[in-house]
């Protein structure tokens, strides 16, 4: 069995947790798993680098040196502690120094220039993946793991898009499978970045957000792995967040469709895009907690097996705003819904619940809040000749709400959850500003004053969800 298994920053964030990953990875190659562990940086790591780059593009080099010898000091802990072939040692603390010396380099041109290029910002965001994952690899070794580190560059072919760089699949795929299964066949585990790719002419980039869980289902699906595992710091995928729910539970299966929506509607489980390669191929992924690795975690697969709870879970998104346009000219006038998803696209805004009254008198979105002058600005100017005709009335904002969204495959099976959703709201005198519902019922989305999210979210999860 093939198992491509993904560790977080917190997962490797000192000598004594990777040394505990390393027992996890053991376990599997102990049950005669072939093995692909996937890195983040060190935990606080890629944010100091881009903190330091963004220093120096400001004109402030003060902190960079201390940065740097911060840097240097936190990986040679490692080192010394984990790796116990003094060869070895001597290499990785003269490759760790090097690759820290030319991040300073890079950041005395970025000084000089005072711009930071998303090139720059990839190199920079990718060095905390880079200076781990032979560190990783060699504790492995010293430890009786036989391993063999591979960059994950040298695997996944991307396009030039820097920052949020996609992967170019067949390539990758052709790449990863000749890297990688030679290594497996020979029993050894392979040790790679996670977050990081290459272009055709071999320059570093990086995969953007939830990229270091996406190099994991990218590799996953190119060796046609078993499992992915997600290895984090919580009990898998939660009913809800247990700080405004106590009794929150970890739910123990839930479908690709049903993650995709939590995340996307802010739970801390994947990003959607994880899903799609393996999906395609009907891979498993489990979370698990390396902090406790006995736990059972969340498996996310095509068919969960029933909870019996009609909905998995409850999240809420705040820092959003609603905006509305409406006008009683808008009835009937083919376009309006167009004319608007134009014009916040044009402000590079993402939608993220829209809904429209039957009567067509107005449509409202949410976006998040840090865009709505721009949102507003823009529909006025788009909608100027309707205002003057006094056809649309106004363009405002509604600040301060917050997104309930109730998540289940099961919605689209049980009648009355609407209105069991609605009726916990009202017990708690909880007004619902906006509704959306998507096509595939696995949503039900509501819009809330920001005030009543947290006793929404209570309300709702007391009422329905299955303990």
């Amino acid at each position: 069995m093939k198992v491509v298994m993904k560790f977080g920053g917190t997962s490797v964030g000192s000598a004594e947790r990777i040394a505990q990953v390393a027992e996890i990875v053991r376990n599997q190659t102990n049950k005669g798993n072939r093995v692909v562990v996937v890195l983040s940086a060190m935990s606080g790591v890629t944010n100091t680098l881009l903190g330091a780059l963004k220093d120096a593009a400001n004109g402030n080099m003060g902190k960079l040196l201390q940065t740097r010898d911060e840097l240097l000091k936190k990986h040679l802990d490692v080192i010394n502690t984990l790796v116990k072939n003094g060869t070895a040692r001597e290499q990785l603390a003269a490759t760790t120094t090097g690759a820290l010396d030319r991040f300073e380099d890079l950041c005395s041109s970025i000084y000089v220039l005072g711009e930071i290029t998303p090139r720059a910002t990839d190199a920079v965001g990718s060095l905390g993946e880079r200076l781990i994952v032979p560190i990783t690899a060699q504790a492995f070794n010293d430890c009786g793991i036989k391993s063999q580190w591979v960059g994950a560059n040298e695997l996944i072919l991307t396009d030039d898009n820097f920052v949020a760089a996609s992967p170019l699949m067949q390539e990758t795929r052709e790449q990863t499978r000749a890297k990688l299964l030679p290594v497996l066949d020979a029993g050894a585990v392979v040790v790679t970045t996670g977050f990081i790719g290459a272009t055709k002419k071999g320059i570093i980039t990086t995969l953007g957000r939830g990229g270091r869980d996406y190099t994991a289902t990218i590799i996953g699906a190119a060796i046609d792995a078993n499992e992915v595992q997600i290895w984090t710091d919580v009990n898998g995928v939660m009913t809800t967040d247990p700080r405004i729910v106590p009794e929150a539970i970890t739910l123990s299966e839930i479908s690709y469709g049903e993650a995709a929506e939590l995340s996307y509607f802010g739970a801390k489980v994947i990003h959607p895009k994880t899903i799609l390669p393996v999906a395609e191929k009907n891979t498993p992924i489990r979370i698990l907690n390396s902090f406790e690795p006995t736990h059972p975690g969340t498996l996310i697969v095509r068919e969960p097996r029933s909870n019996g709870s009609p909905i998995r879970g409850i999240t809420a998104i705040r820092n959003v705003s609603l905006v509305t346009v409406e006008g009683r000219g808008m009835q009937g006038v083919p376009g309006m819904a167009a004319r608007v998803f134009s014009s916040v696209a044009r402000e590079n805004i993402s939608v993220l619940m829209f809904s429209q009254s039957s009567s067509e008198q107005n449509i409202c979105l949410v976006i998040e809040s840090q865009g709505v002058l721009r949102a507003v600005r823009e529909l006025e100017h788009e909608f100027t000749p309707e205002i003057i005709a006094q056809n649309i009335e106004r363009v405002w904002a509604q600040d301060k709400i917050a997104i309930i969204a109730v998540v289940g495959s099961a919605i689209k099976t049980t009648p009355g959850i609407a209105a069991r959703v609605f009726g916990a709201l009202a017990e708690q005198s909880i007004n619902v500003i906006a509704i959306a519902q998507g096509s595939s019922e696995y949503n039900l989305s509501l819009v809330v004053d920001e005030s009543d999210a947290d006793n929404a979210v209570r309300a709702i999860h007391r009422s329905i969800v299955k303990r």
